[in-house]
């Protein structure tokens, strides 16, 4: 079994915004998730970055509609417990050709990070063609963009790391841009469903 380009780029399309989403609480995930996926955007990414976010994605997929996948995933561990907890895709802050093989050998949709011609090369290798370009803004942001896709025509992106709802459009207005990742969609503090609803909501026009 091996990853489809075609199986990643259908989630990349759902939606114009994936919300990366961390996690403190897994009494948080649900009503997070109902909030995102009630304002239109179904593709959630929950981070591996705290201890809640495995038993948060398995408690998210339960919602009507959510499309479920881990983020943060930087290596096979990590890779294994994202499967394990149920993740429907895979995104990583970078790519190795370990953690690459094994994601493409899984069959999982697999979303790598890069940054640079090196990264894509190395993506390509393992049958790749869509990446997460990150972190977006960091790395040059839309100029770098631009000229990063120029001599690879069959790759497409989702920019991630510094994109607003403000600058979103900007960075979807690029034809190799299929979506763009983001987290300004959850206000940080109290978990607020209505803001959250609104918010995607606002990011889901977008398209």
């Amino acid at each position: 079994m091996t990853a489809s380009p075609a199986a990643i780029e259908t989630i990349m399309l759902t939606a114009p915004v994936i919300p990366v989403i961390v996690i403190n609480d897994v009494a948080d995930a649900v009503p997070m998730a109902q909030a995102l996926v009630a304002g239109g955007l179904k593709v959630l990414e929950v981070t591996l970055r705290t201890p809640a976010a495995l038993e948060a994605i398995t408690l998210m997929k339960q919602v009507e509609g959510a499309i479920v996948g881990a983020g943060t995933v930087i290596d096979t561990k990590t890779l294994d417990a994202a499967l394990k907890a149920g993740s429907e895709f895979i995104v990583s802050p970078g790519l190795t050709e370990s953690l690459g093989r094994a994601a493409v050998e899984s069959g999982i949709p697999f979303l790598p990070g890069t940054a640079n011609a090196g990264d894509i090369m190395r993506g390509l290798d393992l049958g790749l063609t869509h990446f997460k370009f990150f972190p977006a803004m960091a790395a040059g942001g839309i100029p770098a963009l631009k000229a990063l896709s120029a001599p690879f025509g069959q790759c497409k992106f989702c920019p991630t790391g510094g994109v607003t709802l403000e600058t979103a459009g900007n960075w979807l207005a690029i034809d190799p841009v299929l979506c763009v990742g983001g987290s300004w969609m959850i206000p940080a503090g109290a978990v607020d469903p209505a803001a959250i609803q609104r918010n995607a909501a606002a990011a889901f026009a977008l398209t």
